[in-house]
């Protein structure tokens, strides 16, 4: 396949991403993220500023150990200070000890942030930008300049803006990148300037694009850059960044390869975005939101019986691509509005030799007719509904069984948190095992206590963990006697899958949820065990 050009992707997540709320990575975070991201095939990774604090310095000595194959580790900071010289200054002269072979430069575009923030003057900010790339290249390195409030400033003094980019021309360049880094502009105004740019400077530098995400606009703001002739996209995965994030490389590359034909990273290694969409989002701590673009979980989910009738007969008719381009996939939510062939399809993946007219068909779909009535509720928790699919039609068994539980809540004081403990006893085959654990309420309690004594019978649960639990009142009018439905979503840093349990008592419905979740996972590794052997 031969594509229209090539577009540099240039990841910040460890930089700028790092930079949003409630967001923290340790060293070891950022080397899993960079080895994930060189394996997807990206070509820059900017990875902090080595200048800044003690844990970017043991990282960037770290990551010079490993064996990168696509990837260039690149390290971010600012010019000169005013009226110093390059030389002298503390910050450059860490970035040179990063060891990286291409360096990030931001500088001032904006006359107002020259004059007001930095509170220099024009020609010395002109100056600094120029100082400081020409140092980074006497040195051998790929200097990328980004150009901060690029945007702003041209609209503001479209002249100042130029001279700042050809500062940097000057020092010997080798990227300029325009950051929208107000995160206001709309697609025809990136699409209008970046086009002027890259007529002025198109032939003596690589021009790149930077977009923030306030006005909800980034991807969009991104793909315009591109058009207009940006080879250098700039972003993080996921989106995650200050304020309301950055441009979203998970949505930015399948855009610009599968519809606009720009080669971004290897189609082979595209199939991986959604599981490394996931891996970041996991190291990160964050849930990936299931509604995202290319690899969220609900991309190419369905739910209406007409709906999954089309998609059954033509994909293309209610899909835009393959999820399979990207490494996700299709699903159909089991609800009452899903439709006959959705149920059946489901039980074929168990049981392929059944049919619409067989027997335990029709008995399965009582069942789920009868649980529905009774408050379940299958959408998004289809782990819950294949386990049933599998007990109804014998190809279960337990994988453990509960003796008892017992969870204490006691308050200490007006003053403190409630505090739980949980005690449980469950048997494997012939053994028991006994355990407790505290929580931060009783359901979390009980979680780590069930968890902590089958990780005695099976150790990679300790993999598992909770990401999300939702409770749902199902009868509003009896008060705290109503029936509650409990959904709970887990992973185990590969797969998500989420369950369900209803009862009139909030910790039993979590039970059932909690028991699917393990069971669920259990079930999938023996799957994966015995698989290379059918």
């Amino acid at each position: 396949m031969s594509f229209h050009r090539d577009i540099a992707i240039f990841d910040s997540t460890l930089r700028d991403g790092a930079q949003a709320e409630g967001i923290s990575f340790s060293v070891q975070d950022k080397l899993n993220i960079v080895t994930a991201l060189d394996k997807l095939g990206v070509k820059y990774i900017e990875a902090g500023n080595p200048g800044s604090n003690p844990k970017d310095l043991e990282f960037f000595k770290r990551v010079n150990m490993l064996e990168l194959k696509n990837a260039k580790i690149t390290a971010f900071g600012s010019t000169r200070r005013r009226d110093i010289a390059v030389t002298g200054d503390q910050n450059v002269q860490s970035l040179l000890n990063a060891n990286t072979p291409a360096v990030a430069i931001f500088g001032k575009s904006w006359k107002f942030h020259v004059t007001d923030i930095i509170q220099t003057s024009p020609e010395e900010n002109l100056n600094m930008i120029k100082d400081t790339i020409s140092f980074f290249k006497s040195k051998g390195k790929e200097v990328i300049f980004d150009a901060e409030h690029f945007f702003d400033g041209y609209k503001d003094d479209p002249e100042y803006a130029f001279k700042a980019l050809q500062a940097a021309i000057d020092g010997g360049a080798d990227v300029l990148v325009l950051c929208e880094t107000n995160g206001g502009a709309f697609p025809f105004e990136v699409y209008e300037i970046t086009s002027k740019v890259v007529k002025q400077f198109g032939q003596q530098a690589i021009i790149g694009i930077h977009c923030h995400n306030d006005g909800g606009m980034a991807v969009a703001n991104s793909i315009m850059a591109v058009d207009a002739g940006a080879t250098h996209v700039q972003g993080t995965f996921n989106g995650i960044g200050e304020r309301c994030g950055n441009a979203n490389l998970c949505t930015i590359i399948p855009n610009l390869q599968l519809k606009k034909n720009y080669y971004c990273v290897e189609s082979s290694q595209l199939a991986n975005l959604t599981s490394t969409a996931r891996l970041v989002a996991e190291i990160a701590n964050v849930s990936l939101n299931e509604r995202d673009p290319y690899v969220g979980r609900s991309a190419f989910a369905h739910k209406g019986g007409m709906h999954i009738d089309g998609v059954n007969k033509a994909p293309h008719s209610f899909e835009h691509i393959s999820p399979e381009l990207v490494g996700n996939e299709r699903r159909f939510l089991m609800s009452e509005v899903a439709g006959r062939s959705t149920i059946l399809a489901k039980i074929q993946k168990i049981a392929p030799r059944l049919s619409k007219d067989s027997p335990e068909t029709k008995e399965i779909m009582s069942k789920l007719k009868e649980l529905e009535h009774l408050g379940y509720q299958f959408e998004g928790a289809e782990s819950s509904f294949e386990l049933i699919i599998r007990k109804h039609l014998g190809k279960h068994r337990p994988f453990f069984e509960l003796g008892h539980f017992k969870i204490v809540g006691e308050q200490l004081s007006q003053d403190q948190e409630f505090s739980s403990a949980a005690m449980i006893k469950v048997k494997v085959e012939d053994r028991e095992e006994i355990t407790a654990a505290e929580g931060n309420g009783p359901v979390n309690a009980l979680d780590k206590a069930l968890r902590k004594a089958l990780e005695v019978f099976y150790p990679e649960l300790k993999s598992l963990h909770l990401t999300d639990y939702k409770v749902r009142v199902l009868e509003s009018t009896a008060a705290t006697a109503a029936k509650v439905r409990v959904l709970i979503e887990s992973t185990d840093g590969e797969d998500v899958w989420t369950t369900v349990g209803v009862s009139t008592d909030i910790i039993g419905a979590s039970w059932i949820a909690l028991v699917d979740s393990i069971e669920y996972k259990l079930l999938k590794d023996l799957e994966r065990k015995i698989k290379p052997y059918l």
